[in-house]
């Protein structure tokens, strides 16, 4: 058993939510340039071999970690992460990293909402009272009724609520398999499911975006192994609320690299977003450890 370091945990998971955030950067400017389901493809390949490769590391290697009693569970939890992914480099390309940053942070928010019909976990008033007021920061950030609604505002939307879908069936699958074994599906599916559509929409590359290519995809894969050290030295309740960075990250990537600008809606939504979302983390740590 690993020894608990939450001090440690703390500044693993911020140099993750900046590794993730340059690889949204990234993901923008290729997708930007060619095919988003041929970006996500290639991304994909590097991905699922860095699983396998520590899959093979781990005690019983490849057979452990593809032994699972809920298959079905597993390859709709990779096909859904894959098209999460699509669909929100998609709306970076439709937005920009702010706005699509600000609205995608709700996602902690649905997971605490869906938590009940899904896993038949229980939420209280108060965390409910959260999710309301981070709904209300995301409508604050979609205005809709104040301006000409942009229906491409609601992809990243879309993202967040695939999102924690996503991390829902995680949990759920977590009660049987261990985290290898999830790990390893994610990538495997992953791959599978964004060769077969995707290598139809292949384009020719140019050199430099090559290299951002490979950029993106070592970012990939040590955003991933940032985020499993994270967990491996600190309690997620501890660390989770630091996952918010991203948002800080990526929206000083979109100003400064690709010109966007931070409206005060945005800013004030996204504010009453992660607000929210901190809560309700907080309140599920208190939950766990019997306070609430």
């Amino acid at each position: 058993m690993s020894v608990q370091n939450t001090k440690l945990g703390i500044w693993l998971m911020v140099a993750t939510t900046f590794v993730f955030a340059m690889q949204d950067g990234i993901s923008r400017h290729l997708a930007g340039e060619y095919n988003v389901l041929m970006v996500v493809m290639i991304r994909y390949w590097f991905f699922a071999a860095f699983v396998m490769a520590i899959a093979a590391r781990k005690t019983g290697g490849l057979r452990a970690a593809v032994a699972t009693s809920q298959p079905g569970v597993q390859i709709f939890r990779g096909v859904l992460l894959a098209t999460e992914i699509c669909v929100m480099v998609m709306a970076f390309v439709l937005l920009g990293l702010v706005e699509s940053h600000a609205v995608f942070t709700s996602y902690p928010l649905l997971i605490a909402a869906l938590s009940g019909p899904i896993l038949g976990e229980k939420v209280g008033w108060r965390r409910w009272t959260a999710i309301a007021v981070g709904f209300v920061g995301v409508l604050i950030i979609l205005q809709p009724g104040f301006r000409v609604f942009q229906v491409e505002a609601l992809v990243p939307l879309a993202a967040a609520f695939m999102f924690a879908l996503y991390g829902l069936m995680t949990r759920y699958a977590a009660r049987r398999d261990s985290t290898a074994t999830s790990f390893f599906y994610t990538g495997t599916v992953g791959c599978v499911v964004m060769t077969a559509v995707g290598i139809w929409f292949w384009e020719p590359m140019t050199a430099p975006d090559w290299a951002w290519m490979a950029l993106l995809c070592v970012t990939g894969a040590l955003g991933h192994w940032l985020l499993i050290k994270v967990y491996d030295v600190a309690e997620a309740s501890a660390v989770q609320p630091f996952a918010y960075l991203q948002l800080v990250f990526a929206a000083t990537l979109g100003i400064t690299v690709f010109g966007e600008r931070l409206e005060w809606n945005v800013a004030i939504g996204a504010a009453l977003v992660v607000a929210a979302g901190i809560f309700t983390l907080l309140r599920t740590r208190a939950k766990e450890q019997g306070r609430a």
